[in-house]
């Protein structure tokens, strides 16, 4: 059999060493990336290795010693050597300093660039010794206290390491040479602070993080549930050198200013490993930069756990286990269409389905799916990866989106040759879905023939457990949800008064409310008649479909979500 490459070192070294078989190997990245759990945890849990074992092999390829952290006494002097964000974004906590070295206590078997990275950030060389996980996270809290001061607490740090160094990194002309920027980008509190704000992003579930020039300062923004937050804002003068740096990690171009660029970074942080996709864009004052967080352990890549009811699941599963036909999940940005298409994809992951995709750009690298990057400058369209699918033999082909006639027409001539397909559109409800191809020019008849369902969603915020509040409505709030207090009985709603577990917003997390559109005769009719969206959606309703509103009332009903939030999307 031939060696295959495993991403995580660790796992790696195991199999060469024999002491994990690579069937075994292939059941831990399955069960990671279904989790989102560490390897070395997953590792632990299905019995293949104990921690003891696990962290000899560590120290064994470290060049390390195995230490009793809790039995070693470190001094306050050792302490301060380290900086806490950087203690906290690699999981390290230092045992021991001297002017040339230091020597840092890890759980976790480190790539040669990290080791490079930290001997950068930390400006000397670093050797380690190995140490249980909890007695690491144990100390790290204990010597470098409660996360959400760090970021305060960087930027004064950062103000005092850049005094008189505001000539040598601002704005201006004098910052065309492309040595000047790498410099700026590479000062050790730039990395720093850089590395920090990706950590605090990752620790606060954050799906996007905003870097913003404007004329008189610099902002920097997350996306937390859907809704942006902003952070305290670095001194102006770092717009350029952050923004530099991220591009570097990114592997762009940093001397190209004026055009937009999109780039990837992969990083470990904390432990996990996160994914960055980047995209820069030239305003008037520097360039506005975003990087959207691919999380593979907050995002939910199961079927089970969207957050569909029981029955809306069941009818969806039926269909998507039909050998051939056209399933359609429809929503506005942002709203989770992608999430639900790779859980049901990864529901039909077997061995006897073969899985194609044309993504733009491919979000999550899934096992045992071939996943196509579609790339419109180079001529690789949707359309284009489609008809070379049909050459490929597969049985389910996903299509990132239906954008254009072309696409529509292939998707439903591999429909017609026995595929199985999904796709998304761009509608405000289920029904709209249908008036929209046909707005495209695909002719009603092929819809009616091929299309077997539409699935409608959002996302909507979920209530915090932790400052969870329970209040009986009344008319007004009855009366804008269309329920009578009959409906309601005396069951209590709820809402999030704030608290340190959700930042003081209410909410944290979010779940899907849906609406299904099953394609069923009398539907299948009124397409081929060209009825509008009102008859068809009136229609199947009639039928059974609960619409998205009815679906939200269902999540205020049960506690998950608050009315506002219900009344907000739908």
């Amino acid at each position: 059999m031939q060696d295959v490459a495993y991403k995580d070192p660790l796992l790696q070294q195991l199999v060469e060493e024999g002491q994990v078989a690579p069937a075994q190997a292939e059941d831990v990245v399955d069960e990671h990336e279904r989790t989102g759990k560490a390897v070395r945890q997953v590792l632990i849990d299905m019995g293949l290795i104990s921690e003891d074992e696990l962290l000899e092999i560590i120290a064994m390829q470290l060049g390390a010693e195995v230490v009793n952290l809790m039995a070693t006494d470190i001094p306050q002097k050792v302490i301060k050597a380290v900086p806490a964000s950087v203690a906290r974004m690699y999981n390290v906590v230092p045992v021991s300093v001297d002017p040339h070295n230091i020597v840092l206590a890890t759980f976790d078997l480190f790539s040669t660039e990290v080791v490079d990275e930290l001997m950068f950030v930390l400006t000397r060389d670093v050797s380690f010794v190995v140490a249980r996980e909890e007695d690491v996270k144990t100390y790290i809290i204990r010597f470098y206290g409660d996360e959400s001061e760090s970021v305060t607490e960087m930027l004064s740090a950062l103000e005092t390491e850049l005094e008189g160094t505001e000539e040598l990194i601002e704005f201006g002309e004098k910052y065309q040479e492309v040595e000047d920027l790498e410099h700026a980008a590479n000062l050790t509190p730039v990395v720093r602070f850089v590395n920090l704000v990706l950590y605090q992003a990752v620790k606060d579930r954050a799906s996007d993080i905003h870097f913003e020039p404007f004329e008189s300062e610099f902002k920097i923004r997350y996306r937390v549930d859907g809704a942006l937050y902003e952070m305290a804002p670095p001194p102006k003068h770092l717009a350029l050198p952050v923004t530099s740096r991220i591009k570097v990690i990114s592997g762009l171009n940093i001397a190209e200013r004026r055009l937009p660029q999109d780039g990837r970074i992969q990083l470990n942080i904390a432990g996990r490993s996160i994914d960055f996709r980047v995209s820069t864009l030239p305003t008037q004052f520097g360039e506005s930069v975003v990087l959207r967080i691919l999380d593979r352990s907050v995002v939910q890549l199961d079927l089970e756990n969207i957050g569909m009811s029981e029955d809306l699941f069941n009818d969806f599963v039926a269909d998507i286990k039909k050998p051939n036909g056209i399933v359609v999940v429809t929503g506005p940005t942002g709203s989770g269409k992608t999430t639900t298409l790779y859980s049901a994809l990864r529901k039909l992951n077997t061995i006897v389905n073969k899985l194609l995709t044309a993504e733009d750009p491919v979000e999550y690298a899934i096992e045992g799916i071939i996943q196509v990057p579609v790339n419109e400058a180079l001529g690789v369209t949707f359309a284009s990866v489609l008809r070379a699918f049909l050459r490929q033999d597969p049985d389910i082909i996903m299509v990132g989106e239906i954008r254009d006639l072309e696409t529509a027409e292939i998707a439903i001539q591999a429909s017609l040759t026995g595929h199985l397909v999904f796709s998304t559109l761009h509608t405000n409800d289920a029904a709209g879905a249908v008036t929209r191809l046909i707005d495209m020019g695909v002719e009603p008849f092929l819809i009616a023939s091929t299309l077997e369902a539409v699935l409608g969603q959002r996302l909507l915020r979920t209530i915090c457990t932790g400052c969870k509040t329970g209040y009986h409505p009344d008319m007004d709030m009855l009366n804008s949800l269309g329920l009578a207090p009959q409906d309601v009985g005396d069951r209590e709603f709820y809402f999030g008064e704030g608290c340190g577990h959700c930042n003081d917003t209410g909410y944290r997390g979010r779940r899907g409310i849906y609406e299904y559109l099953k394609i069923s005769d009398p539907v299948r009719d009124l397409i081929s008649e060209r009825k509008p969206t009102l008859v068809i959606r009136d229609k199947a309703v009639e039928m059974g479909m609960r619409t998205l509103r009815e679906d939200g009332i269902r999540c205020v009903l049960d506690g998950y979500t608050t009315v506002e939030e219900v009344l907000r999307y739908t």
